[in-house]
């Protein structure tokens, strides 16, 4: 008998087809249907599938007494509660590593569109304005590339950013032993030393305004930031203060915190490049996020250890 999973995730057709061939599936998208499959099937529920930013709370857990593992489709886990889960017995575990390239790619996307103008110069070429009109966009290469949480998302961005023969410095608790990019103690110190700042850590309490006034600031009027981590990290306000007031030069961001609203204070400025969440995004990525989680989930419950657990 396949073990039955509750879905609390938008999946598409495909997706749940796969998943479909090794788990009975509660499929719950919006959190109506979650509370209703928990109530009518919480007794036999043995694994939950969610994202980071949906989560899965510990009343969640409590509520489902044979529920034994909680994934997270991709790398981020921010609001599941794992600290709960482990006083439970149940294993977290994520897709880490599956979509990095899609992000890191999408990162790059977003920094060449602000730097280099391209939702501008694009809306002017359909007006039939013509380069004589336009002013001069400064080079995207040879540049300094501070990235903020040097995971592994972070450590593609590296790889990227040395094609563009960027210098590369990066933020963490503490430094990596085994890299070579320069390593700065806060944010501060990285942000004054870049020219583009990439934010790649994980979100949660933790990490909540890591770039806030101070950090733009230092950024200053030449640095363009860019968000594909969360948007929790980035105060908001602070950022669009900065960007009308000229104190940082441009932005791209790809979460936000008013998620799944856009952030309207933002809609003004011309210097800004907004995507919906849709850095990790892709087939060949949602594919490998969905393999990984029947690899995890399947492993589990053949008493061996996930992949890549939390």
């Amino acid at each position: 008998m396949k073990p039955l999973l509750l879905i609390t995730t938008l999946l598409s057709e495909t997706s749940l087809a796969r998943i479909r061939e090794a788990f009975e599936v509660l499929y719950a998208p919006k959190p109506p249907l979650k509370a209703e499959f928990i109530q009518s099937h919480g007794a036999q529920i043995r694994g939950v599938l969610t994202i980071g930013p949906i989560g899965f709370s510990a009343a969640d857990m409590d509520a489902l007494p044979e529920l034994t593992i909680v994934c997270a489709l991709g790398a981020g886990y921010e609001n599941i509660d794992v600290a709960h889960a482990r006083t439970r017995g149940i294993v977290v575990a994520n897709g880490a590593g599956t979509n990095d390239d899609c992000v890191a790619d999408h990162a790059f996307a977003l920094l060449l569109a602000v730097v280099r103008g391209i939702p501008t110069v694009d809306a002017a070429c359909r007006q039939g304005v013509w380069r004589d009109r336009l002013p001069l966009r400064p080079n995207f290469s040879h540049k300094r590339l501070g990235i903020l949480g040097l995971g592994t998302i972070g450590a593609k961005l590296a790889q990227r950013g040395h094609g563009f023969d960027l210098a590369i410095g990066y933020h963490n608790r503490k430094p990596k032993a085994d890299v070579a990019h320069a390593y700065f103690d806060s944010p501060v110190a990285l942000a004054e030393w870049a020219d583009y700042l990439v934010v790649a850590t994980p979100g949660g309490a933790a990490t909540r305004y890591l770039v806030d006034a101070r950090v733009l600031q230092a950024l200053g009027p030449r640095g363009v930031l860019v968000n594909i981590a969360r948007g929790s990290v980035v105060d908001t306000l602070a950022l669009a203060d900065a960007l009308r007031e000229g104190r940082v030069g441009g932005a791209g961001l790809d979460v936000y915190e008013s998620e799944p609203e856009p952030p309207s204070v933002l809609f003004d400025l011309p210097n800004v490049v907004l995507t919906p969440h849709v850095a990790g995004s892709s087939p060949e990525a949602i594919a490998a996020s969905v393999e990984r989680f029947i690899e995890n989930a399947t492993r589990h419950f053949a008493g061996q250890a996930p992949v890549s657990p939390v």
